[in-house]
């Protein structure tokens, strides 16, 4: 196992899901190519990727600053859905969810795209979907952490799509939220596959390093795009993300 490279692969995937999300995509094919067994690199690389979540987190605390207990509040619902998800990966099949993957993705990507506009019609009815009491996205982002803790591709561009309809219309402000939840529930995750011994811990820490770098490097990149780039960036990976998920089936 070729830590340099692991280590090269997690500066890369820290980059991308500080900036955008679907890192994963990057790390978990190379953990499997050396040989862990499909569980063991699901848990190595929710635990590796964590570090670089918390760069890009802090490189967005600016744009947290006055939403701490809201955040809070969805912090804790994407970390119980992450545990569920996680336990069920040491308990269940993976091939049922891992069909719903690139569907997902694609339905994300969608709503990113399609995310101004529903906004803009629900402005006209006199209603603003991020007036809504922010409880209303506890069931969503419960949902979203099973299934982050479950696999993860691609779960900040789940996350994005939601965040920017109930959450904050600014992509940059869900953007920075995006970082500390991707943060949870991948830390949620790997103390969950660690204390069932599967994770393989060179490698995740091979990884964890380089998703450190990563993320100090990808967050600043995104907060200076205009939003209409940010949005294509995202719209653009996830595609890709979901391609690679349906050639992998």
């Amino acid at each position: 196992m070729n830590l340099l490279i692991l280590g090269a692969a997690g500066i890369a995937a820290g980059a991308v899901n500080a900036a955008v999300g679907s890192g994963t995509l990057l790390t978990y094919p190379l953990l499997l190519a050396a040989g862990l067994p499909p569980v063991v690199a699901n848990g190595t690389n929710s635990l590796g990727i964590s570090p670089g979540n918390a760069a890009g987190a802090f490189v967005y605390r600016k744009q947290l600053a006055g939403r701490g207990r809201v955040v809070v509040g969805l912090m804790l619902m994407i970390g119980i859905g992450a545990a569920i998800g996680a336990s069920l990966v040491l308990r269940l099949p993976a091939n049922v969810f891992e069909t719903l993957v690139p569907w997902l993705i694609i339905a994300a990507c969608v709503l990113v795209v399609v995310q101004p506009r529903i906004s803009r019609m629900i402005a006209s009815r006199g209603i603003d979907a991020t007036n809504l009491p922010k409880s209303a996205l506890f069931p969503i982002l419960f949902c979203v952490g099973v299934y982050a803790g479950y696999f993860g591709a691609a779960q900040g561009i789940l996350l994005i799509a939601v965040l920017g309809t109930m959450y904050s219309t600014d992509l940059q402000l869900s953007n920075a939220a995006k970082n500390v939840l991707q943060g949870v529930s991948n830390f949620v995750a790997a103390i969950i596959f660690a204390f069932a011994g599967a994770v393989y811990w060179p490698a995740a820490i091979a990884v964890g390093a380089g998703a450190f770098i990563g993320g100090f490097i990808g967050a600043p990149i995104a907060k200076r795009l205009p939003e209409p780039a940010l949005r294509g960036l995202i719209v653009t990976i996830g595609l890709v993300a979901a391609g690679v998920s349906i050639s992998r089936h």
